[in-house]
Formats: structure tokens, C-alpha cells, sequence
């Protein structure tokens, strides 16, 4: 005698949970790459553009020098009275600020531009003008203009504390030589497009 014992089996079926999860994972680790990649492209650039910007930096100081010589050279008699807009000098202050970051004040604006905007090694744009601290051009810091207006000047007298005088307490001061402030107002253009803005104030004797 014999029984046929008929048990029903479950078959587990594939529901793809496993691939759904590695898709996912693959899509996560697909934008963090991405991600990373811009993240050091980005890096590089501010790198780039820093370098660029302290280059544009060391090249104002490079023109500042090269400004305060041409003052010492021509600062003998009145060769500072009268402007040389070719040498990027003006004898007196502009009577409105120029925008100094506007391109149109140093392309034949309001300013000439100085030194015929050379670029150096870097491939620097510099460009600079001088301007004498004073009110009238063509006259001396104690003259007086085409106008018949005083100049008035910004200037500083040295003492004889400062240019070797006695240092006796009570001994009597005198005033030196008069010193003219000029302002020097330097603008460099990077590669790049990083422009920098730089301003000194130079003391030259009369």
C-alpha cells in the first residue's frame, strides 16, 4: 500500500532589490566624482587667479619705484611746477576724484594714461599718474597761479629735531626746506582681468 504525499513548495522570486541598490549606489558615487572634480577645478582657478593677483601687486610696487625716481629727477628748480601729461604728471590735484577703477579715466579719460600702459613679463598692464597735492599749476608752493590765486599745497616742514639740528632741551627750533606731498596713483590689469588700485603719498623737497 503506498500514500503520495503532495506538499506545496514556495519558490522565492527575484524582485531586482539588489540591482536597484547598486544603481543607486553607482548614481551617488557618479556625482561625487563629479563633484570632486569640480572642487579641485575650482581650487586651481583661486590658486591661478591669487598668483595673478600678487603678481599684479609686485608690479604696482615696481611702478611706484619707478614714479618716485622720475620725482627726484625732475623735482631740481621748477621742473615740477607745470604738468607733463606724456609723463603721467599733473602739478595739481584734480579738482573731482576719478573713478579709478572706470577704464575710460586712464584711456584718454580724465587722466592720460602714463607710461604708454607697458606690460611687463607677467603680461601686467600698468599704467600710473602722478598728481602734486596742490591747487594751482604752474607756480610754486608759495606762488600764485595764471589766476592770480595763491597755491596752496599740502607740504611738511621738518624740523631741526629731524634734519640734524640740536637736541638741547629749550634750544630753539627751526623750520627746514619745505617738502611737497604727491600723490601717485597706480593701476595694473592682469591677464586674467584682476585689476589693482594702489595709492602712495610721496614727500619730495622743494
Amino acid at each position: 500500500m503506498s500514500f503520495e504525499l503532495n506538499t506545496p513548495v514556495n519558490v522565492a522570486r527575484q524582485e531586482g532589490v539588489v540591482l536597484f541598490i547598486s544603481l543607486i549606489v553607482l548614481v551617488a558615487m557618479s556625482l561625487a566624482g563629479i563633484a570632486l572634480m569640480r572642487s579641485v577645478d575650482t581650487a586651481t582657478m583661486v590658486t591661478g587667479n591669487l598668483a595673478m593677483k600678487q603678481s599684479s601687486v609686485h608690479s604696482s610696487q615696481l611702478a611706484i619705484a619707478e614714479a618716485a625716481q622720475w620725482l627726484s629727477a625732475n623735482s631740481a628748480g621748477s621742473g615740477l611746477y607745470s604738468s607733463s601729461p606724456g609723463a603721467g604728471y599733473f602739478a595739481s590735484a584734480p579738482q573731482t576724484e576719478p573713478d579709478w577703477f572706470q577704464a575710460s579715466t586712464w584711456d584718454g579719460g580724465q587722466v592720460a594714461a602714463a607710461n604708454g600702459g607697458a606690460r611687463d613679463a607677467a603680461g601686467n598692464k600698468i599704467r600710473y599718474v602722478i598728481h602734486r597735492l596742490c591747487t594751482e599749476s604752474d607756480a610754486a608752493h608759495n606762488g600764485t597761479g595764471g589766476s592770480g590765486v595763491p597755491n596752496q599745497c599740502a607740504r611738511y616742514f621738518p624740523t631741526e629735531s629731524t634734519a640734524g639740528g640740536s637736541m638741547k632741551a629749550g634750544a630753539e627750533t627751526f623750520l627746514g626746506k619745505p617738502e611737497i606731498f604727491y600723490r601717485l596713483t597706480v593701476r595694473v590689469d592682469g591677464p586674467r582681468g584682476t585689476v589693482t588700485i594702489a595709492q602712495v603719498n610721496l614727500l619730495i623737497p622743494t
